[in-house]
């Protein structure tokens, strides 16, 4: 995990969330996205838990796919796989509808899907 040294401006350094600059984690806010919506980022580094965690969320709904992949590349290196879950309805948990979550496995690749299931790569993007 490396964090984006321009999101260092928004890193909350008081308070209940605060962290020390140029920490792997902590907490930003009011970030301007990439969408005109000011993003909040939960960071962390995965060092208690093996999976690296970033937690995103606007003010007014839920971040949409440019929202979350713009926070990715900047918490993370754009060939590294991160993944959002859809766990089964007994774990899952919904503490602010507004939040998204992307983890990172630390313990090895993440296996994936081969990229036909995604789509035709030689097509580009259609719409």
């Amino acid at each position: 995990m490396q964090i984006d040294p321009h999101l260092e401006h928004y890193r909350i350094v008081t308070g209940l969330m605060a962290s020390p600059e140029g920490a792997s984690y902590g907490a930003f806010d009011a970030v301007p996205g990439p969408c005109g919506e000011k993003l909040t980022a939960g960071v962390a580094d995965g060092q208690e838990t093996g999976w690296e965690h970033v937690s995103v969320s606007t003010r007014r709904r839920i971040p949409n796919w440019i929202e979350m992949s713009w926070v990715k590349d900047r918490c993370w290196h754009e060939e590294d796989t991160v993944v959002q879950f859809h766990p089964p309805k007994s774990r899952h948990i919904n503490n602010y509808s507004t939040v998204l979550h992307m983890w990172r496995w630390l313990g090895g690749d993440t296996p994936t899907p081969p990229d036909i299931l995604v789509g035709i790569k030689e097509l580009g993007e259609l719409a």
